[in-house]
């Protein structure tokens, strides 16, 4: 039995592992606080390593996700909600518990990004909301944290859709009634490669737009299907992942 807590981890290492209560928590959350409903499970990869790429409408997109994911995920957290006052450090400590990789959002934060990528070379599933921001949720636009450990790691992506937690005419910032419907939508996996010769800015242009386009879509067919609305407020910097300069993909000139 691992008694030992998790820490942050260091230099681009591998997290610790999710303990079993953290999931168990968050499935608490989705399934007994709130009502959530969860589609496409079978286009998660059983074995091997997979990175989600969820939208962000709502500050509770997280925790849901965390413990709707068919296989126990490290998400990037944004390290502010590690620090501050007792309360806030008892929830960062959850959150280490649970795996997540904190990130300073003020810089790229390469270290953070690394551990994303030992956590794929291991074969295990990582997420990001690659955003960057919490605001409508439409994946208009995407950072290119996430385009750059998609083309270091050759991991499948898997989009997901968190719908419902934020609704038109809702506050920013608040919390979802307890035993609001929620839908998680996992879409089919792609790869983003790089092709020969591609210079390295180039490559992750290009690796920045498959993305986009591939969660957009996502996230308009699972509105689609399900017919629930985004709220229609502005974005406002939750994440931060920093944008990757050229040179950070193998290869790759400025």
């Amino acid at each position: 039995m691992r008694l030992r807590p998790n820490r942050a981890p260091a230099d681009g290492g591998v997290p610790g592992a999710p303990f079993a209560w953290t999931r168990l928590v968050g499935k608490v959350l989705a399934h007994g606080a709130w009502d959530s409903t969860v589609l496409g499970a079978q286009n998660v990869p059983a074995t091997g390593p997979v990175l989600f790429a969820a939208n962000h409408a709502s500050i509770m997109d997280g925790p849901l996700l965390y413990g709707v994911t068919p296989r126990p995920a490290h998400f990037l957290v944004k390290r502010e909600m590690f620090e501050g006052p007792p309360l806030k450090r008892f929830v960062g400590w959850a959150l280490l518990q649970a795996g997540q990789i904190p990130i300073d959002r003020s810089r790229g934060d390469r270290d953070a990004l690394q551990s994303v990528l030992a956590v794929l070379a291991a074969g295990g599933a990582a997420g990001v909301f690659p955003e960057g921001t919490r605001g409508r949720g439409d994946a208009a636009s995407v950072r290119s944290g996430i385009a750059w450990i998609a083309l270091q790691s050759g991991a499948p992506v898997v989009p997901v859709a968190c719908l419902g937690a934020h609704l038109p005419g809702e506050p920013r910032r608040s919390v979802p009634p307890v035993r609001r419907k929620l839908t998680f939508c996992f879409g089919e996996p792609f790869t983003v490669v790089r092709a020969p010769g591609v210079p390295g800015r180039v490559a992750l242009a290009e690796a920045v737009e498959q993305v986009r386009v591939k969660l957009s879509g996502h996230v308009l067919e699972s509105l689609q299907r399900t017919g629930i609305a985004l709220p229609d407020d502005e974005a406002a910097d939750e994440l931060g992942l920093g944008e990757m300069a050229s040179d950070d993909v193998p290869g790759g000139t400025r």
